[in-house]
C-alpha cells in the first residue's frame, strides 16, 4: 500500500527545498545575464514616454503600500503592453494552476502563477507578483518551482541552429539552448529575472541564474533595460517556436 501524496503551498517552498527536493542549482558562472542586453534595442519614443508615465504613476501610490493587484495594473500592465505580449502571437493567462511533484509521490506543491505568457502550448514568461512591502527575494524559490513545474517540450537536435534575432553574441543559438524557461519577479519597486535550464543528456540537475534587482524608479536606466529584457524573451519565444 503506498502513502499517499501530501499536498502543500509553493509559496512554502526555499531556495534549499529546492535543492533538496527537485536538484535545483544555481550556476553562479552563467554569465548570461551580464551579456543579454549588450547589444539591446532602442526604445522608441512612445516607449520611453510610457515608461515616464509607468515611474509617475507608480511614484503616485508608492506610499500607500500597494497591494499585489495595484503593483500588476500599475507596472506589468504597461511593460507586458509595450513588450508586445497583448499581441499575437502571444496570449495572456493569469492565475494559472500547478503542481510540482517530488520524484517519490509523497509530496506535491501547487500554486497559481500570477501572470502566464503563452505562445501556442509554449511558456514565454512565468511572473510572479508581490506586495510593495516585500522583499523580492522572497518570490524567487516560488516562481522557480513555477518554472521547474512546466510542461516538457520535445527537444530539437542541437546540431542546427536558428536565426533568432537576438543580438550580436547571440544571433545564431545552438538548439540545445532553446529550452530555457524565463521568469520575472517583481514587487513593483524592483525587478529580477530569472532563467531555468531542465535537466537534460549534457547536464542531469535543472540549474537557474538570475539577473541583478533592477529598480523600477530609483535607478534611471533600470526600467528601460527591465523592457529591453521583456523583449529580448519575445524574440526568443518567436526564435524558438520556429523550431517546434
Amino acid at each position: 500500500m503506498t502513502n499517499a501524496t501530501v499536498s502543500k503551498a509553493s509559496s512554502s517552498l526555499s531556495l534549499m527545498d529546492l535543492r533538496e527536493k527537485f536538484g535545483l542549482e544555481r550556476d553562479y558562472a552563467d554569465l548570461f545575464f551580464k551579456q543579454w542586453l549588450v547589444d539591446g534595442d532602442s526604445l522608441s519614443s512612445y516607449d520611453e514616454q510610457t515608461l515616464d508615465r509607468l515611474r509617475r504613476n507608480y511614484r503616485n501610490i508608492i506610499d500607500t503600500r500597494p497591494l499585489e493587484e495595484v503593483v500588476k495594473l500599475v507596472v506589468l500592465a504597461p511593460l507586458l503592453e509595450l513588450a508586445g505580449f497583448y499581441q499575437p502571437p502571444f496570449s495572456i493567462r493569469a492565475e494559472v494552476p500547478t503542481r510540482l511533484t517530488v520524484a517519490d509521490q509523497s509530496e506535491a506543491f501547487t500554486g497559481k502563477i500570477d501572470v502566464l505568457v503563452i505562445s501556442q502550448a509554449f511558456w514565454v514568461l512565468v511572473i510572479e507578483s508581490k506586495q510593495a512591502q516585500f522583499d523580492i527575494l522572497t518570490g524567487i524559490p516560488q516562481a522557480l518551482s513555477y518554472l521547474l513545474s512546466q510542461p516538457p517540450k520535445a527537444q530539437v537536435s542541437s546540431s542546427r541552429h536558428a536565426k533568432s534575432g537576438l543580438g550580436e553574441h547571440q544571433s545564431e543559438l545552438p538548439l540545445g539552448h532553446l529550452h530555457q524557461r524565463f521568469g520575472m519577479v517583481t514587487n513593483g519597486r524592483e525587478v529580477v529575472f530569472l532563467k531555468l535550464t531542465p535537466a537534460s543528456n549534457e547536464r542531469s540537475s535543472p540549474h537557474y541564474s538570475q539577473s541583478k534587482a533592477y529598480q523600477v524608479i530609483d535607478e534611471d536606466e533600470d526600467l528601460p533595460q527591465i523592457l529591453r529584457g521583456l523583449k529580448w524573451v519575445g524574440r526568443y519565444a518567436i526564435a524558438y517556436s520556429c523550431w517546434q
